[in-house]
C-alpha cells in the first residue's frame, strides 16, 4: 500500500487510537471504543483507504528526479 498519511497526522492518530481503546477498556465509553482500532491501524501502516477514496495525502512530497 501506498503510504498517504503524513508524520503529525499518524502521531494523531496513534494517541486517538490508543485514548479510545484505553476507555473502553476501562468502561468509561463502552463498547464504542473498540473503534480506536481503526485510528490506530491507519497509523502504524502510514496508509488511510478513506484518504485514498477522496484523494488526499498529508505525507511530505517526495523529490522527483
Amino acid at each position: 500500500m501506498t503510504k498517504n498519511v503524513g508524520g503529525i497526522d499518524r502521531l494523531a492518530r496513534f494517541a486517538l487510537g490508543m485514548a479510545l481503546i484505553a476507555m473502553a477498556l476501562t468502561g468509561f465509553i463502552g463498547a464504542w471504543g473498540w473503534i480506536g482500532l481503526v485510528p490506530l491501524a491507519t497509523g502504524l501502516m502510514g496508509s488511510c483507504p478513506a484518504y485514498r477514496l477522496i484523494g488526499l495525502d498529508t505525507c511530505p512530497m517526495k523529490s522527483r528526479s
